[in-house]
């Protein structure tokens, strides 16, 4: 046995100990899991995540009563598929990301890396990317605004989108209190389903706070059957809590 099959095995070994279960398998294409979500799980409930305001089945938003955005103008006005988890902060755990892959040439013979190398080299990634459990719609300029900053809480910060509580400040940033508990436990899910994700302890820490303080609603339930439904894999972290509270569907 070679030294690399040693390692893999003891390291599959210590995945239960871990903690890690199951994550998507079943699809790896981003696109398509942007219309899944549009068109099986958010059919009725065309809601953003961080500002609560309602969208249409074109993508077409209708701001909140006092919703300003100072940056990125154009792209207030339609919704965009966020990852709660940035795909860069679990992307640069990949080769592909940090270093390119020799299928990573374009047209002109020049070499890239970065989310488009990951993306067509390696499928762990587009699975990770296309997981629907990390998707949410967002305004196009909070997504914008939000980046690839880390969720903290920064209490003398304002808001950056007038009545709609997103704050931005130095590369973080805090999320409303509407959106905390689904952002908690979407972190959690993805840092127990891929090896690859790892929260710091800061990070695990604030989640797992916002976790116990913020518990799950109806809809996220329901959001959460539906996906899993789709995908085949479970978020424990939120069909546990919803059936005990008598708000997941045993149907």
């Amino acid at each position: 046995m070679t030294r690399s099959i040693k390692l893999a095995a003891v390291l599959f070994a210590f995945v239960p100990a871990l903690g890690f279960s199951q994550g998507n398998t079943v699809n790896d294409s981003f696109n398509k899991a942007k219309q899944l979500l549009e068109r099986q799980v958010y059919f009725d409930h065309r809601v953003t995540l961080y500002c609560g305001a309602s969208f249409d089945a074109k993508k077409n938003v209708t701001l909140p009563e006092g919703f300003i955005a100072t940056k990125h103008q154009k792209r207030a006005g339609k919704v965009e598929w966020e990852h709660a988890v940035a795909a860069e902060n679990f992307g640069r755990a990949f080769k592909e990301w940090r270093e390119g892959d020799p299928v990573c040439v374009n047209n002109k013979g020049k070499a890239y890396k970065g989310r488009r190398c990951a993306e067509r080299a390696n499928q762990e990634y587009r699975f990770m990317q296309a997981d629907m459990y990390n998707l949410y719609p967002a305004i196009g300029a909070v997504n914008a605004a939000r980046q690839n900053y880390n969720f903290q809480m920064l209490p003398h910060a304002k808001s950056d989108f007038g009545t709609c509580e997103m704050k931005i400040d130095g590369r973080r940033a805090e999320p409303p209190e509407r959106a905390r508990g689904q952002i908690a436990r979407t972190h959690l899910y993805m840092a127990a389903s891929y090896p690859r994700f790892r929260l710091s302890n800061q990070q695990r820490q604030l989640m797992s706070a916002w976790n116990k303080m913020y518990p799950v609603d109806a809809w996220e339930c329901k959001r959460a059957q539906r996906i899993e439904k789709i995908q085949k894999n479970t978020n424990e972290f939120v069909k546990q809590p919803c059936i005990e509270a008598g708000l997941w569907d045993q149907k």
